[in-house]
């Protein structure tokens, strides 16, 4: 099981806007109170802050995946939704957080210097913050936006003023416990070191912090050995120190060809820009610094050597020092000659102010729109794709299920002028319109419809823009009109039925006649008396007084 990791793909994702809620007040004499429907809380976000007791990612190894909190959703009465917990990972000191191509984001060098990783996403508004004058009593509320989502890639690289390079049983473990209070690991095979050892020495009144790294052999640049993975580490120091065995065993190695072979591997490497100096440029591994150790004089035949190369050496313009980390020889100078390119380094870096970037702010034009329409194509149709902030984020406030919701959307897309290009952009009605990017709304755009919903009388949750209507034909007509006929015709019938029965005295088209030429039309029928089993117009009424006198 891996101890050590100094690289992993961090998966990151922002916690959920929680959703406004649609309520409206009820109370005691006050049935319809207004609108009061609570806002949903913002999602948590998750940030990387440097601790100075985190050495490693190997948690994050383990567990790659982050997630922050969601927000609460919004509730009735005014209240709000939980704000989402913001989730803070700590990290080493001198991580470099970068995307997968590569592209630097941060480089995090300092306790409590912290990077927002991802973002949370914004609680959706409750109808008590969409009401208006004109929109009393909204019938929705707007949905949370998802947090932000990715991938990105955790670089440590050690804090380290000088680093020993060379290749395998070379003894650089040996010289950093021997200079320091560091143990790491050391035995007698190559490649005892696999992952790199720092040390703090301290040379007078100078302290400063020394790395070793796995070894290199020819042919790391290429994937042999332990490659490159590692010299990452030494990319912040201020110099190297290359330690040369002068008492290998190996017949075809010696000092000098050593140290060329390991030069030939730092120039291919490229050093990225977290690290830069004062003025902004990054200088190279092979053309920093460097100090020459000859290690290992105690053996006879390793100070006869050392002896032997030390004037190639020198003729090359190097500082060399003949050392011993097991009888701690020479160790006293080396250090000493160490603190001096530190402290060189540093009243460097004091004296040259970094270079700082202005920030160029740019206000929003004033013909600006804030989107742009992109003609695209799709099945030999064409496809009119809108991109821009605010009508990505509308389009994922808007709850879809809800016509009034897509109403107050098409609303602010025409306040926004997105109708008005689409027609400029040479669109028809009917043509295929998509909001945002691979995973947009897609819709068939009709540009008849009219603007003002808060004008429109309708239920809430409704607009009466996007109701369906459709035209009758003749055909339908004719045949909606002789349903109605036919329905008419045995409502009669039903009545005549009952008529019959002794449930009515009159029908509904019985005619009752009260002198001669004239009738009178009865247009409603009369219940008839109890036990009544008369027809109408076989008893007629008695005549009156004053009509006997006049006969």
């Amino acid at each position: 099981m891996a101890s050590f990791v100094d690289r992993v793909v961090l998966h990151v994702s922002g916690g959920t806007g929680g959703h406004g809620c649609v309520s409206v007040k009820r109370e005691k004499f006050k049935p319809l109170g207004g609108p009061d429907g609570g806002n949903g809380g913002d999602g948590g976000s998750v940030i990387l802050r440097v601790d100075s007791q985190t050495t490693t990612l190997l948690d994050y190894h383990h567990a790659p995946h982050r997630h922050a909190t969601n927000g609460g959703n919004g509730m009735g009465d005014w209240r709000g939704g939980k704000q989402g917990e913001t989730l803070i990972l700590p990290m080493p000191d001198g991580t470099v957080i970068k995307t997968k191509d590569g592209e630097v984001l941060a480089d995090l060098v300092g306790e409590g210097a912290e990077f927002i990783a991802a973002s949370g996403g914004q609680g959706g508004l409750g109808n008590s913050s969409l009401s208006s004058q004109k929109r009393k009593a909204p019938g929705f509320a707007l949905l949370g936006i998802p947090g932000d989502a990715r991938d990105i890639v955790l670089e440590l690289k050690s804090i380290a003023d000088i680093a020993l390079v060379g290749f395998p049983s070379a003894g650089k473990s040996s010289l950093v416990a021997a200079m320091s209070a560091a143990r790491p690991k050391i035995a007698d095979y190559p490649f005892t070191t696999l992952v790199p050892n720092l040390g703090v020495v301290e040379s007078g009144d100078v302290r400063y912090t020394i790395a070793d790294v796995p070894g290199l052999i020819e042919g790391a640049s290429e994937g042999k050995g332990l490659g490159h993975n590692f010299l990452r580490h030494v990319e912040r120091c201020a110099a190297l120190v290359h330690v040369l065995d002068c008492a290998t065993l190996e017949s075809d190695r010696n000092p000098l060809n050593d140290l060329d072979i390991i030069e030939r591997e730092l120039e291919k490497y490229a050093v990225d820009m977290s690290f830069a100096g004062p003025d902004g440029d990054v200088v190279p591994l092979n053309q920093r610094p460097k100090l020459i150790a000859l290690n290992k004089v105690d053996v006879p035949d390793g100070k006869d050597m050392a002896s032997f190369v030390r004037p190639e050496l020198e003729a090359r313009g190097y500082r060399v020092f003949e050392v011993s980390a097991s009888s701690h020889e020479g160790l006293r100078q080396l250090g000493f000659a160490m603190g001096e390119i530190v402290s060189a380094a540093r009243a460097e870096l004091k004296a040259t102010p970094p270079k700082i970037v202005p920030p160029v702010l740019r206000p929003r034009a004033v013909n600006s729109r804030g989107f742009i329409i992109r003609n695209e194509e799709k099945n030999l149709l064409p496809l009119f794709r809108i991109l821009g902030e605010k009508p990505e984020r509308w389009v994922k406030q808007t709850d879809f299920n809800n016509d009034e919701a897509v109403g107050y959307l098409a609303d602010r897309l025409a306040k926004l002028g997105v109708e008005e290009q689409l027609f400029k952009s040479g669109a028809k009605p009917g043509d295929t319109v998509v909001i945002g990017e691979d995973d947009g709304v897609v819709f068939d755009w009709e540009p008849t419809m009219m603007g003002g919903a808060e004008l429109l009388a309708s239920p809430r949750g409704t607009d009466i823009r996007l109701a369906e209507f459709v035209r009758p034909t003749r055909d339908e007509k004719r045949e909606d009109y002789q349903d109605r006929k036919d329905a008419r015709a045995a409502a009669r019938l039903d009545l005549e039925t009952e008529r019959k029965a002794g449930i009515w005295t009159e029908s509904v088209n019985y005619k009752t006649r009260t002198s001669p030429g004239t009738t009178i039309e009865t247009s409603q029928a009369v219940p008839d008396k109890a036990g009544d089993d008369d027809v109408p117009g076989d008893n007629p009424a008695p005549a009156s007084d004053s009509e006997e006198a006049g006969h």
